[in-house]
């Protein structure tokens, strides 16, 4: 199994369905360029397991983004993955507010996830209820998209992990079951991830369940920034004003809060960009 992957399975004798994610290498990437604490490390590792398990669980071909945003301590959360599972995603904190807990991070914010697959994108609310972000999705999950769910999120600085269990629709669970589901999940900790294959783990925790579990997929951390999408922001900026900024310093620098990329526009850069009529030229002088 790859160290990042996505473990789809289901259980031959209850109407359930579930996946479990695992990421290491990719996780780690995404942390590279910042400096989060501890809190932040693991609400984004939550955001990072959570998304990729929604992907998993719809069938489209486009993005999902799970998007906080508020006020407070966090000022903006984004986690991004596509139907591929490529994953990227960045927090932006508020230098001076502190938080101590999930519900003081997310004081005063909004949560939404957006399903892009095509022209018309639809949108998600989700409460921001309880101590963490996987009580809110499972309201989101009961209420909203009204398939029960049970998930389990976990992350440090090494591992981002969980796993999502769903009712089939259509297929009534007796409630005791379902219970017992939930007690299983909740004895999870990061250390399971980090010691135990996704399989294995899988295999240990449903020990007394008959489960078939599908191929696994594979995670992969990719950031979909390029210099034709920078160019375009500095179009938007204008020339008048991408000139200006030129004026205080020798060139427009301009970093991708997602993969820590760097791409710089001097001032024939800039001209190029506004230029009416721009003649190619060869790519070698003989």
């Amino acid at each position: 199994m790859s160290a990042d992957s996505i473990i789809p399975f289901a259980f031959v004798s209850l109407p359930v369905r579930g996946a479990l994610i695992h990421l290491s290498q990719s996780w780690v990437r995404m942390q590279r360029d910042h400096d989060y604490d501890a809190l932040v490390i693991e609400t984004l590792g939550h955001a990072a397991a959570a998304t990729g398990l929604v992907a998993q669980s719809l069938k489209f071909d486009g993005a999902i983004t799970l998007q906080i945003q508020g006020s407070g301590a966090l000022q903006m959360l984004v986690m991004q993955c596509t139907s591929d599972l490529d994953v990227r995603g960045m927090a932006s904190m508020d230098e001076d507010s502190v938080a101590s807990s999930f519900a003081e991070l997310t004081d005063n914010a909004h949560c939404a996830i957006t399903v892009d697959a095509g022209e018309r994108p639809y949108q998600g609310i989700v409460a921001i209820e309880g101590e963490s972000l996987s009580s809110s999705l499972e309201n989101y999950f009961d209420r909203s998209v009204q398939v029960p769910s049970h998930i389990v999120l976990v992350a440090n600085e090494n591992v981002a992990g969980g796993i999502l269990l769903q009712q089939m629709p259509g297929q009534p669970i007796d409630e005791d079951d379902w219970n017992r589901l939930r007690f299983l999940l909740e004895t999870l900790t990061a250390t399971d991830f980090d010691e135990a294959t996704g399989l294995n783990l899988i295999r240990k925790l449903f020990a007394e369940d008959d489960v078939r579990v599908h191929e696994s997929r594979v995670v992969n951390f990719r950031c979909r920034c390029s210099d034709q999408k920078v160019e375009d922001v500095l179009k938007m900026l204008g020339e008048t004003e991408s000139h200006a900024m030129l004026a205080e310093r020798d060139s427009i620098e301009v970093v991708c809060e997602y993969c820590g990329e760097k791409r710089s526009f001097d001032p024939v850069d800039v001209s190029r960009l506004f230029a009416g009529n721009v003649v190619t030229g060869p790519d070698s002088v003989q």
